[in-house]
């Protein structure tokens, strides 16, 4: 099965008519300090878009990309132990939601319906920056943008930071 590319995320968010646009860059945007460095924000403004497979169903968490997410908690949403909770393989990336690593969005997946929930620590930015399909695509979005065209539910999700002057 072929990946979906930053056409179809491009596609979807002019569908809700935001006037928000991917930025495609010379050099590779797959990780968050890569995506960071790029832009010139700040790491924690960068949404991560990880898959996870939960019991057998996937979903999709949108964190911070200086946080990292606590299976316990995803786990608790969904009342299983935490060995039911894994992150997806690059094969169900692909299949299951429609990017390779590296280039999930967080709209415009392969599978409707999927349990999308958005780490509330997102909330400290005024602006983010997701991936837009390919390695070295990103686009611009606010907190609110990322609710209404991924549907998700803020949520705690993140393991707790030792360091409460973290960003």
């Amino acid at each position: 099965m072929q990946p979906f590319t930053s056409e179809h995320v491009q596609t979807a968010l002019d569908q809700h008519g935001l006037g928000v646009k991917i930025h495609h860059f010379e050099t590779t945007t797959a990780t968050s300090q890569q995506a960071a460095d790029n832009i010139g924000c700040q790491l924690g403004q960068i949404i991560k878009s990880i898959a996870f497979i939960v019991d057998d169903r996937p979903i999709l968490v949108l964190t911070s990309g200086d946080q990292r997410v606590d299976d316990k908690k995803i786990a608790a949403l969904y009342n299983v132990g935490r060995k039911k909770v894994r992150v997806a393989t690059p094969e169900q990336m692909v299949d299951i939601y429609g990017y390779a690593p590296g280039s999930m969005p967080p709209l415009a997946h392969r599978t409707d319906g999927l349990d999308i929930y958005i780490d509330e620590t997102l909330q400290r930015f005024d602006q983010l920056y997701a991936a837009g399909g390919a390695h070295n695509a990103i686009f611009p979005i606010t907190l609110e943008q990322l609710e209404q065209v991924s549907g998700g539910k803020l949520a705690d999700i993140v393991k707790a930071s030792s360091n409460d002057d973290a960003p």
